[in-house]
C-alpha cells in the first residue's frame, strides 16, 4: 500500500456491510429533507461535476457570488441543515483524536463520471481538528499529495467502508477524485459513490479534555 503522507490515515474496510448499509439509510433521510443540488465555482459560476447537500449545524456551500463558504441554511431551500447522525458522531469520537464534535458534514454524490480536482480544505477556522471522510458505494481512484498544489502525488483506490482521516500535517494536504469505477458495489441501489466529509469549522469556545495518554487508541 502507498505510504501517506504523515497524519494521514486510511482504514480500509472501517465500516462492515450491516455498518453501510445502516448509514445510506440515514443518508436518504437526510437527502429528503436537504435536497442534493449541483454547486457552482466561485468566480466562474461553473457546475461541479458532484451533486451535494449536508448535515450538521454548518454546511459547506459554493456559488459565483459568495465562493467557498459555510452557512448554517440550504442555498436552495432555505432550511437548516438536518443534523449529523448518531452513526457519524460516533464514528469522529472513534477516529478524530479531537476533543469537540463536528459540526459540519459534506455530502458528495459521484456519478460514473465525476471527478474532484486537487484541492485543500481549508474553509474552517481549526486546523487541529482532523478531516475524517467515508466512502459508500462504487470505489474511486483517490489522489493525495502535499501541502502545495506542486508537491508530489500518490493514488489509493477506496472501497465502501473505507475512511480516511486528514490530520495532523496531512491536515491541509492538496486531494481529489480521478475516477469513479462503476459497477464495483451494490449498495448503492443506483451504482455511484456517495462521499461524507466530517468537519470541525469553528474555534470551540472551552475544550474538552482529550482522552489521557494511556487511553489513546491507536490507528489502524
Amino acid at each position: 500500500m502507498p505510504l501517506l503522507a504523515q497524519g494521514i490515515r486510511h482504514l480500509p474496510g472501517h465500516l462492515d456491510r450491516v455498518a453501510q448499509e445502516a448509514l445510506v439509510e440515514d443518508i436518504r433521510a437526510i437527502v429528503e429533507a436537504a435536497p442534493l443540488y449541483v454547486p457552482t465555482m466561485p468566480k466562474s459560476g461553473k457546475p461541479m461535476s458532484v451533486r451535494m447537500t449536508n448535515c450538521g449545524s454548518l454546511g459547506w456551500v459554493t456559488d459565483r457570488e459568495g465562493g467557498y463558504r459555510y452557512q448554517a441554511r440550504h442555498p436552495v431551500t432555505g432550511a437548516p441543515w438536518p443534523s449529523i447522525p448518531e452513526r457519524l458522531m460516533a464514528l469522529w469520537r472513534e477516529v478524530a483524536d479531537y476533543p469537540n464534535p463536528p459540526e459540519a458534514c459534506l455530502v458528495n454524490f459521484y456519478s460514473d463520471s465525476a471527478r474532484m480536482g486537487l484541492h485543500q480544505d481549508r474553509d474552517e477556522k481549526d486546523f487541529s481538528a482532523p478531516v475524517v471522510s467515508v466512502s459508500l458505494g462504487d470505489d474511486c481512484l483517490f489522489r493525495v499529495g502535499g501541502t502545495k498544489r506542486s508537491d508530489p502525488t500518490l493514488s489509493v483506490r477506496l472501497s465502501s467502508g473505507d475512511v480516511v482521516v486528514l490530520g495532523g500535517e496531512g491536515r491541509l494536504a492538496f486531494h481529489g477524485v480521478d475516477r469513479i469505477y462503476p459497477e464495483t458495489s451494490t449498495l448503492l441501489k443506483k451504482g455511484g459513490r456517495i462521499n461524507l466529509t466530517l468537519r470541525r469549522v469553528t474555534l470551540p469556545l472551552f475544550s474538552s479534555p482529550r482522552r489521557g495518554e494511556g487511553g489513546r487508541k491507536a490507528a489502524g
